[in-house]
């Protein structure tokens, strides 16, 4: 990759900045029990390109229903824990005032089926259907560190919005199982653009967002985590008005143990993962649609705790 001195000083503040937000990380971190994080890097359409408003919605699945400890597969026996099946339904809107300067919000809706060992007595295999709005998200956005709007800076909060006092007469759903952490968040991340190659076929982008809980609630402070991706996209292929997109990813993932009283105990919580996520994105300018599935290539779980073997993504996004 032959890249100018000036665009590796333009990039310079945010690589900077994602060292840091490495370097801030807990050495064990941790988050939301489904990993729901990973879905907050990786869509090159997310990044702004221009000043101007735009709206999106962001659709994620997976279905948690393979136990793991370690490295490998584990006895299902070993986990109460049978099966969480989460959508996640993700409404947005960003608006770049300018060339420098931004913000997004998102609001997430978040669907759950969760089958667990509890019932009346304690050992029934217990099934708990729960839904409603998740934890909204303010983000800043900067993007003057180049002309190109090629580099740039995410700073912001998750907030306390979504519930975790689902009622649950048996106290099946954990904490981590809840759709709210019922903790506020500092968000701290960056992006950056570049090409490959002087035609502009082949581009790529890296991505980095660290998770940080600050205020928590009721004994209960999930960990911190740090999801990156950085992927590669042709631009050379077309179908009428329509630009197609092929786009390959590499996601790694970084979430450590909840504390406090009410936690998992004994710990079952926090891990590391490396993904591949093969997708496309269709722009039909002023409408994009991108959607990817995400395998894993390497897991490490702490405890035991439930695995999905695939993850699916759709984004669909309207410039103004």
């Amino acid at each position: 990759m032959n890249l100018s001195s000036h665009s590796l000083r333009s990039r310079s503040p945010v690589l900077l900045a994602l060292l840091l937000a490495i370097g801030l990380a807990p050495s064990r971190s941790a988050a939301c029990a489904c990993g729901c994080g990973i879905y907050e890097v990786g869509t090159a359409n997310m990044i702004p390109t221009a000043s101007g408003v735009m709206t999106f919605f962001d659709y994620d699945y997976q279905d948690q229903n393979q136990n793991w400890s370690g490295d490998s597969r584990a006895p299902a026996a070993d986990n109460d824990d049978k099966n969480i099946r989460t959508s996640w339904y993700n409404y947005g809107f960003q608006d770049m005032f300018n060339r420098a300067w931004g913000v997004r919000l998102e609001v997430p809706y978040e669907d759950r089926h969760f089958v667990t060992t509890g019932g009346p007595s304690g050992d029934d295999i217990a099934t708990v259907n729960f839904s409603g709005f998740g934890d909204v998200r303010l983000e800043g956005i900067y993007t003057g560190f180049s002309p190109d709007l090629s580099s740039g800076l995410l700073f912001g909060l998750k907030l306390p919005t979504g519930s975790y006092t689902i009622n649950d007469p048996y106290g099946d759903v954990d904490r981590d199982t809840e759709i709210g952490s019922g903790s506020t968040d500092l968000l701290l991340g960056g992006y950056s653009r570049f090409n490959f190659d002087t035609d502009y076929g082949w581009s790529g982008f890296t991505q980095a967002l660290l998770d940080l809980p600050v205020l928590t609630q009721v004994r209960y402070r999930p960990g911190a985590e740090f999801d990156a991706s950085i992927g590669a996209y042709y631009n050379g292929l077309r179908i009428g008005r329509m630009l197609v997109s092929p786009i390959v990813q590499l996601k790694a993932s970084v979430r450590g143990e909840d504390t406090g009283a009410n936690a998992s105990n004994p710990v079952a919580s926090g891990f590391e993962r490396l993904l591949v996520a093969p997708g496309v994105e269709l722009d039909m300018h002023p409408m994009r649609v991108y959607c990817d599935v995400e395998l894993p290539l390497y897991e490490h779980f702490t405890g035991n705790q439930l695995a999905a073997s695939v993850l699916f993504r759709l984004n669909m996004a309207y410039m103004f």
